[in-house]
């Protein structure tokens, strides 16, 4: 049987992909990463360890598109409710290589999704059958995100820049589409540079296709986009922001909500 692990370059996937390799071994082990050319460059130096220290083969393949290119040739600026950057750089670029080496009876895909996340996984499974999805990290022992930090450094795994400042994931330099107002106050905070270029470039899809935005503010009962230049400015004068409103990266999952 072959396994496949979708690498990320995140710390879920490597632990994950530590589990398979533990169970099965590394011969018929792949670890897969699809790249968004947005990656923090720490993020790659992860990637590139871990994989050595997992053991089997890391392909790396790529749409050769950033997301931003991705949404420019869309005409879309992906949110977290449509994200045309995982689907096309990430989901259906996965899903053609996959196809084309194995069948859905000769390979086992496994993903870093963990125990907390039991409606992600079960969403995720749903979508590619008749293929067999599994979560490792969703079985015992249960580990916390902190525990697998700890269990990377005691590796010999440096954790990635992106953790070490707050960042819950590990993907598109810090950013996401799909997180909330909190986790771009977070990122505005940690990285001012890597906010200034998701600004740069919101606005200038705003330029092209209008009022469209990443970000939706949902206080005081009324829904209204919100850009990335408002939402620096607020924080800028103090204003306050929900800062619990993080959201997540979710890049293998099809996004529930349909924008009417």
């Amino acid at each position: 049987m072959n396994h496949v692990v979708m690498y990320s370059g995140g710390v879920s996937s490597w632990a994950a992909a530590k589990r398979v390799a533990g169970a099965h071994g590394t011969k018929c082990l792949t670890l897969l990463f699809a790249d968004t050319k947005v990656e923090h460059p720490d993020t790659y130096r992860f990637m590139r360890e871990s994989a050595v220290n997992v053991g089997g083969q890391l392909v790396e393949i790529a749409d050769g598109r950033t997301i931003w290119e991705v949404f420019r040739d869309e005409r879309f600026l992906g949110n977290s409710r449509v994200d045309p950057c995982s689907k096309i750089l990430k989901r259906q670029l996965m899903d053609r290589w996959i196809a084309a080496r194995f069948t859905p009876d000769n390979v086992v895909l496994y993903v870093g999704l963990d125990w907390t996340e039991p409606h992600r996984v079960e969403r995720l499974k749903a979508r590619r059958v008749p293929w067999r999805v599994e979560a490792p990290l969703t079985e015992a022992p249960y580990l916390l995100k902190t525990d697998l930090h700890a269990w990377a450094e005691r590796e010999g795994l440096a954790q990635q820049y992106l953790y070490r400042v707050g960042a819950s994931h590990a993907n598109c330099g810090g950013g996401c589409i799909k997180m909330g107002l909190g986790g771009f106050a977070r990122l505005l905070a940690a990285d001012p540079a890597t906010y200034a270029d998701w600004e740069r470039n919101e606005q200038t899809l705003r330029d092209q296709l209008g009022d469209v935005t990443i970000l939706r503010d949902r206080s005081g009962g009324i829904t209204r986009p919100v850009s990335l230049r408002e939402l620096r400015e607020r924080i800028q004068i103090g204003e306050q922001v929900d800062l619990f409103d993080i959201g997540g990266c979710d890049c293998l999952g099809e996004p529930t909500e349909v924008v009417a």
